[in-house]
């Protein structure tokens, strides 16, 4: 084909050039003529009045590090065409007036990274689909170059958010799908969850409520998948006001007879002994027992006799005795409650410790419990 080139004295010449490949699905340009059988354009390009370039051609800069291949009229790039940069780089598509503006395709050579959609003035504007050599893709607006407006960024791990941008960054009403399975669904500011949002973890534990700099901050409530529910103040992902251990008010040792009902008062505290009342859905299980006493050979009394045939080991208590497992019937089954080991009233945190944006550690706060509700432990002795 023929080239352009503008010598030192400004005036044009021709030269024989091979033709650069396009990224591009290929068509030909408009008003482009037919090429021979050899593939060489059987024409030259043509200047106009005054030395204007007009119609097809292509044009080599005088610094060699641009060079341009399509539509001219009036002596600018204005139709379809094709400029290419020295460092592999190049931009294929609509040109207005010498200027990179309408659809088109854009390739930077240092990043690898490729956009097509809309131009103005040479930068991406409007909306259009970046695919970055990293992994992942924006498909949305931009302004200048920059992701701006509502798109949808997919990044090289496969986590997702759709929503809003500004200045390049996630900024305004969005929701993401993390690679772990979490969801979130609120306020972002410069990349950062801030503000109200709700977040849904893969394992069913939930959070809404305040954030600032990408975790728990400010009022809100979780309810961890445990159960266990927390409504209350969060300081830099943590609650301010958790529970450290639960409480049995009363004696530790109680004395009933068989078939009598019994009422226990339980508290979630505090490390300062306050109680927690941000938190709920602790689940506590009772177990009972009948103090073990071995009686001499010679002992006559005979009121209560443990069975031999059961085969129940006696079950070591922290009070220094043993004893029998006592059943705990419930008024709505009215059936024995399941029987559980012997265990300390104080409790550790029910949620893991985790991630600030993750689950936080949690306590719970104070309620009644009955014999048939579950979960204090107490030992039951038969009176002698």
């Amino acid at each position: 084909m023929w080239l352009l080139r503008e010598t030192s004295s400004g005036k044009m010449a021709f030269a024989s050039e091979g033709r650069a490949t396009s990224c591009l699905p290929h068509r030909e340009l408009p008003g482009r003529p037919p090429r021979d059988g050899n593939g060489r354009l059987p024409y030259r390009a043509s200047v106009g009045k005054g030395g204007r370039r007009t119609g097809y051609g292509v044009y080599v800069y005088p610094n060699s590090f641009f060079r341009y291949e399509g539509e001219w009229r009036g002596g600018k790039k204005h139709g379809r065409g094709k400029l290419l940069f020295k460092d592999g780089s190049y931009y294929e598509g609509d040109f207005v007036d010498g200027e990179i503006t309408g659809e088109g395709c854009r390739h930077w050579a240092l990043t690898g990274n490729t956009y097509t959609g809309q131009f103005v003035l040479g930068e991406p504007q409007g909306h259009g689909i970046m695919k970055y050599q990293a992994g992942g893709h924006y498909e949305g607006e931009l302004f200048r170059g920059l992701r701006e407006g509502h798109g949808c960024l997919v990044d090289a791990d496969g986590q997702v958010y759709w929503g809003s941008f500004h200045d390049n960054k996630r900024h305004g009403q969005g929701q993401m799908v993390f690679r772990n399975g979490d969801k979130y669904n609120g306020n972002w500011v410069r990349d950062q969850r801030q503000g109200h949002g709700m977040l849904r973890l893969a394992d069913g534990s939930t959070y809404e409520g305040q954030w600032h700099s990408g975790v728990f901050s400010g009022q809100g409530s979780m309810a961890h998948c445990s159960g266990v529910i927390y409504r209350g103040i969060w300081i830099n992902g943590h609650p301010m006001a958790q529970a450290t251990r639960i409480a049995i008010l009363g004696p530790e040792v109680m004395d009933t007879a068989q078939g009598s009902s019994l009422v226990l008062t339980v508290q979630l505290q505090q490390d300062n002994g306050e109680v927690a009342t941000s938190e709920d859905g602790r689940e506590l299980e009772i177990s009972a027992g009948v103090r073990y006493v071995q009686l001499p050979a010679y002992s006559e009394v005979s009121f209560f006799r443990v069975d031999d045939g059961l085969g129940q080991t006696p079950i070591q208590t922290p009070f220094g005795f043993q004893c029998i497992s006592y059943p705990l019937s419930s008024p709505a089954s009215e059936g024995p409650e399941p029987r559980a080991a012997l265990e300390s009233a104080s409790t550790d945190s029910l949620l893991p410790d985790g991630d600030p944006g993750g689950p936080p550690a949690l306590r719970q706060g104070g309620e009644q419990l009955s014999s048939s509700e579950r979960n204090p432990k107490i030992i039951t002795e038969h009176p002698s």
